[in-house]
């Protein structure tokens, strides 16, 4: 059975310093572990095929489509502040995994596969575990509602996936919006030393927003695109109690899809401060830092662009600022009004805003689980019997009782009735995420037992997140003490 894929190679049109032509490195012996449904039509692909052993194949990358032109690309980055001439394949936690070659479309597919000219001695091989990690958060990532880059399929290899270890390795099919990253754009201008304007354009035109090359100041319009952007994604998952772990400008995506599930994590017991990357040694990508990283990203990315936005240097600095300067208020208001949603508020009344930080404090002092207060609030608007599963969340149950009077009182403000109240706080407030222990206890079936029993479930039970599924509630349990999770790492 064969298959015609039509892909749209733009980026193999530019200049070859920005990427690497290379073949995947062959695997043993491909085995399809999951193929994401909704995605197969997206890219005219026949279902069957995908699934057989020639489409097994072209996604471990023992096959190569006529149409396909793989290449590694090249992309700087800031990480942890500092800046980084070639980001890619930074060895990190064992075992060591380079980023792979990218094919790009609009949502377009990309994958893993081999060793390149950017990988500094890493065999640019995945193991199972990171692979299946990233499936398992990016999915819960969509079914949330948050931008992000999805998982197409997963291919475990037959093979060791690094060279320091002894695991199972596996490849992705990653699928994204653009695979563009904020650390591509610097490439032409520090690969070239001094670097020059015309050089930057390329890359720029390919990864700008549709409407930005109509505009007056296109490179202005592209930057001002990537800020309201990178907005959604940064407030949504502080909404859902998401760590991302490494936020380095190298994994932050144009198109404002997060990307990269390395050592990310989910607030347990929520903690504004709580880090779980191995490798944030000083808690530069702590939770409540991450709306000031994602600004200071956002001003590396304008660093790249103020010779294309301005002859004049303090005109381009000037008009960058301004756009920058635009970010914190745009991303309190939007987060402000998720809060408001959280806690049932469908109007907006002075007051608001101190109440649900007051609930939060709570929270910390306490203890209690960032995402079991949400959702039993929204059983608890009117008091009784239903506050008891919240207060049984917090150490502290009288603080928590004297937050909810003066919740209540606010509430009786609102012109909604109880039951819309409730569905609207329901849709806000997921039961389901993935739980770090979860995680870690589906990867350690799949690793040590070729058991992927565990990780089919997870990620059917996190495509329903703020359903009540019955036969599954246990998936929303906390951790038990010996089961809480720590600290997660890179697998790269």
């Amino acid at each position: 059975m064969s298959m015609h894929i039509p892909f749209d190679n733009t980026y193999a049109g530019l200049p070859e310093r920005f990427f690497a032509r290379v073949a995947p490195t062959r695997v043993r012996s491909p085995r399809l572990v999951r193929v994401n449904a909704p995605w197969r039509p997206s890219f005219g692909l026949d279902p069957r095929w995908l699934v057989s052993e020639a489409g097994v194949a072209a996604l471990a990358g023992n096959h190569v489509a006529e149409t396909a032109e793989l290449i590694a690309t090249a992309y700087a980055g800031h990480q942890f502040g500092a800046f980084v001439p070639q980001a890619r394949g930074r060895p990190r936690d064992p075992p060591r995994r380079a980023r792979r070659p990218r094919r790009r479309t609009p949502r377009s597919p990309a994958q893993r596969g081999g060793a390149d000219a950017f990988s500094r001695g890493g065999d640019g091989r995945a193991a199972l575990g990171p692979v299946l990690r990233e499936y398992v958060v990016s999915e819960a990532m969509a079914a949330l509602g948050i931008p992000t880059t999805r998982a197409l399929a997963a291919v475990a290899t037959g093979g060791d996936g690094a060279s320091e270890e002894e695991v199972p390795g596996a490849i992705p099919a990653r699928v994204a919006a653009s695979h563009i990253r904020g650390g591509h754009l610097p490439v032409p201008r520090r690969a070239r030393g001094r670097g020059r304007p015309a050089g930057a354009r390329r890359p720029c035109h390919r990864a700008a927003l549709p409407d930005a090359a109509c505009a007056e100041r296109p490179y202005l319009a592209l930057l001002d695109g990537v800020i309201h952007a990178q907005g959604q994604p940064d407030r949504a998952m502080m909404l859902v109690g998401f760590v991302h772990g490494v936020m380095n400008t190298d994994n932050m995506a144009i198109a404002g899809e997060t990307i990269d599930y390395g050592p990310c994590a989910f607030l347990d017991a929520y903690d504004p401060a709580a880090v779980f990357s191995s490798i944030d040694h000083y808690g530069r990508y702590a939770y409540f830092r991450q709306p000031a990283i994602g600004q200071w990203n956002l001003a590396r990315l304008a660093e790249c662009l103020l010779p294309l936005i301005a002859d004049d240097t303090d005109a381009a600095v000037a008009l960058a600022t301004e756009s920058l300067d635009a970010y914190p208020s745009h991303f309190e208001r939007a987060y402000q009004g998720g809060l408001r949603r959280k806690l049932g508020l469908l109007t907006e009344c002075e007051g608001d805003v101190a109440l649900a930080r007051e609930l939060l404090e709570a929270m910390r002092a306490s203890g209690a689980d960032f995402t079991l207060t949400f959702r039993g609030l929204s059983e608890a608007p009117c008091g009784g019997e239903d506050d008891d599963g919240v207060r049984r969340l917090f150490a502290d149950p009288p603080a928590y009782d004297a937050w909810a009077a003066r919740w209540r009182r606010r509430l009786a403000q609102e012109p909604t009735d109880a039951a819309t109240r409730r569905s609207a706080m329901l849709a806000a407030n997921p039961a389901f995420i993935p739980r770090n222990h979860r995680v870690e206890a589906m990867i350690s079936a799949a690793v040590d037992d070729d058991d992927f029993a565990p990780f089919h479930e997870l990620v059917a039970v996190l495509s329903r997140p703020f359903d009540d599924q019955p036969d599954f509630a246990h998936y929303a349990n906390p951790p038990a003490a010996h089961e809480r999770v720590l600290r997660t790492f890179c697998g790269t």
